[in-house]
């Protein structure tokens, strides 16, 4: 049998696929810092509302999150297309993990870094976007690196939406064809590389930021 037109769309799902890791990542990492920032905020609304996000989207099922984005906001006036639902969904959730490794790793810079700020009259924003993000943002990237794979990993429950992504395409392939191994093989070898491009280009990325530091070449 000839799958070359089956394996075409595939690859079309595959840039489905992409732009839903690309968005839903950029979502994510605005939501880490808004929300892991939020958590160490002096004021206490503002500490709670970053604390019951992550808390939500952490204990709930990205699945059934999607279901919500999709099915029950039109129900309250707010229509999302599939992609904007599975966007939404995807970087929500991973987002509020992300939110704990931004908290942790800006409450990892010591005490002294804090006091040379207070010493030097820094205001506390000055303080965090000179001193304080530029080292903590070295230790968040091995973490963000699993998080966007498993954002990547997730994006195949946008296919119960109806979104074209490779999983969608896989299914449909199947059910034309009989054929299990060779769409869900193609897929898995595209998830991999997909996988291996993130961690490539994570560790490219703290490499550059760590070149020169503590006698680091590149």
């Amino acid at each position: 049998m000839d799958y070359s037109g089956y394996i075409a769309l595939i690859l079309q799902g595959a840039v489905v696929t992409a732009q839903l890791t690309v968005m839903g990542c950029a979502l994510a990492l605005v939501m880490a810092f808004v929300a892991g920032l939020g958590r160490l905020s002096r004021f206490g609304a503002v500490r709670a509302l970053a604390t019951a996000y992550i808390e939500f989207f952490r204990g709930t099922s990205v699945f059934v999150q999607l279901f919500w984005a999709y099915f029950v906001l039109p129900l309250l006036g707010v229509e999302l297309t599939p992609l904007q639902a599975g966007v939404l969904a995807l970087g929500l959730n991973v987002g509020a993990y992300g939110a704990e490794v931004v908290r942790g790793a800006v409450q990892s810079i010591g005490k002294e870094q804090r006091e040379a700020c207070v010493a030097l009259n820094l205001t506390r924003f000055q303080a965090m976007r000179h001193v304080v993000l530029p080292q903590a943002i070295v230790p968040m990237l091995p973490t963000f690196g699993n998080n966007a794979i498993e954002l990547l990993k997730a994006t195949a429950i946008v296919s119960l939406i109806s979104i074209s992504d490779m999983t969608f395409q896989a299914q449909v392939m199947r059910a034309q064809t009989g054929s299990t191994l060779v769409p869900f093989a193609t897929i898995m070898v595209i998830y991999f590389l997909f996988a291996l491009a993130i961690s490539g280009a994570i560790r490219a990325l703290e490499r550059r930021l760590t070149r020169g530091l503590d006698g680091v070449r590149a």
